[in-house]
């Protein structure tokens, strides 16, 4: 079995959770995630089966969410999580949350919540955390393409605000940081993630309609279908020779897709429309980097 799920993760359970419960149903153990989500948080989270695990770094990495923010107090996990550090008296207006929402476009740097899985020297934000121990958080830059007030509600203070980012954005830092420039406080209460590279929340599948192996045979996607790269049509003679991890010659004629100036020099190589290995393109060869069917 090799391709992606586009599954929809409930609340209450961790991503690893849906990979576990993945793994039982096919007896499968190559099965991996590619963004992880807050148990709290309900999704589209993209899984990998088999030896597709091999493609995740190929995968666009940019992320939507649809963010409840409540504002007023701050918790110690930055979510609804954790526990009340600070409250406000003060209400925020809409004109004034979409004003500070503004500044918040563009390349920006986030200090990540100290419960997070991110490491430092060796060791998880939260380990630190959990035994009150304070460790110097270096903040990132993350990229936010987009973020606009959806709904508010002004007597409960509760804002629903869409983010559009890079990878690494933690939109619990965006609620928090969103609470600090208005001075009234605020934590993330719930969390959508509608869309993730090539995969959207309107066409994904619910985990607890994933019964058997049949399930997710027919769930299956084709990663050819979704992954943006080049692709390469293999003769019977090149296909010999790419599963057993030899350099073929390049011939223009037969890209389906077309390198462009955001292009790498990889390229998927395909037979029998199946993705058969990815390779590097060098001038006019094409040196195979990894296989994924073995004769």
């Amino acid at each position: 079995m090799f391709g992606f799920l586009n599954v929809y993760k409930p609340s209450g359970m961790t991503s690893f959770d849906v990979v576990a419960i993945l793994r039982r149903i096919t007896k499968i153990k190559q099965i991996g995630h590619t963004g992880t989500l807050d148990p709290f948080a309900t999704g589209v989270l993209p899984i990998c089966i088999g030896k597709s695990t091999k493609l995740i770094e190929y995968l666009p990495d940019d992320k939507d969410y649809t963010a409840t923010v409540k504002f007023g107090t701050d918790t110690d996990t930055y979510d609804l999580e954790g526990q009340i550090v600070k409250t406000y008296d003060r209400k925020i207006t809409e004109d004034e949350l979409k004003c500070v929402l503004k500044s918040f476009e563009g390349e920006i740097e986030q200090y990540p919540p100290k419960y997070s899985a991110i490491k430092v020297n060796g060791k998880k934000l939260y380990e630190y955390a959990r035994i009150g121990q304070d460790i110097k958080i270096e903040p990132r830059k993350v990229k936010i393409y987009e973020i606009r007030l959806v709904d508010f509600d002004y007597n409960a203070q509760v804002a629903k605000i869409l983010v559009s980012c890079s990878k690494g954005t933690y939109i619990r830092s965006v609620a928090y940081d969103l609470g600090q420039k208005l001075n009234c406080g605020g934590h993330l209460i719930a969390l959508e993630r509608t869309k993730a590279g090539m995969f959207y929340c309107e066409n994904s599948i619910k985990l607890n309609n994933i019964k058997s192996i049949d399930d997710v045979d027919m769930s299956l996607i084709n990663p050819v279908d979704v992954l943006p790269q080049p692709k390469y049509i293999l003769n019977n003679n090149e296909y010999e020779k790419v599963v057993h991890g030899m350099t073929i010659e390049y011939d223009s004629e037969r890209i389906v897709q077309k390198y462009n100036e955001q292009s790498s020099d990889i390229v998927f190589l395909l037979y029998g429309g199946k993705m058969v290995a990815t390779g590097i393109k060098n001038s006019n060869l094409i040196k195979v980097k990894k296989v994924f069917e073995v004769l």
